[in-house]
């Protein structure tokens, strides 16, 4: 009994090949965000936001929808909370209004997003209500 093979191996590669490639998956990007003081904090918290959400300076193209896992640091909080957030608006380079380059980013709807939302509204108190421009909406 002699084993069966495949009369043209390399074809059975190629096909391998290109069967793994249409199937891989796009991975979210990572994002660190650091905020040093209340005013870096203020300039990019999205209060309009249900959820909350942070404005990033960032050259980087995203495109609307685009999951993004923002690695946050707050102000006076030396924990780093991880957020899955999606890209709910793009700010483009040399804007007629001069708003710095870069995306929205929405929180979404769980507890952790929950926590950190409520951290950064007692940060920033009553700056939430100040009329002072941001970069945000």
């Amino acid at each position: 009994m002699t084993p069966s093979t495949n009369p043209n191996p390399s074809s059975a590669s190629a096909a391998w090949s290109d069967s793994a490639l249409s199937t891989s998956v796009l991975r979210p990007s990572v994002m660190q965000l650091t905020l040093k003081d209340r005013a870096a904090l203020f300039s990019a918290y999205i209060p309009a936001f249900k959820d909350g959400g942070m404005f990033s300076m960032t050259s980087r193209e995203y495109s609307l929808g685009d999951e993004l896992y923002v690695l946050l640091t707050l102000p006076e909080d030396p924990q780093r909370y991880a957020i899955a957030g999606i890209v709910a608006w793009i700010t483009p380079a040399n804007t007629a209004s001069g708003r710095a380059q870069g995306v929205g980013i929405r929180f979404p709807s769980d507890a952790n997003s929950a926590n950190v939302k409520r951290k950064i509204e007692a940060l920033l108190g009553p700056l939430l209500m100040s009329e002072r421009p941001n970069q945000t909406l």
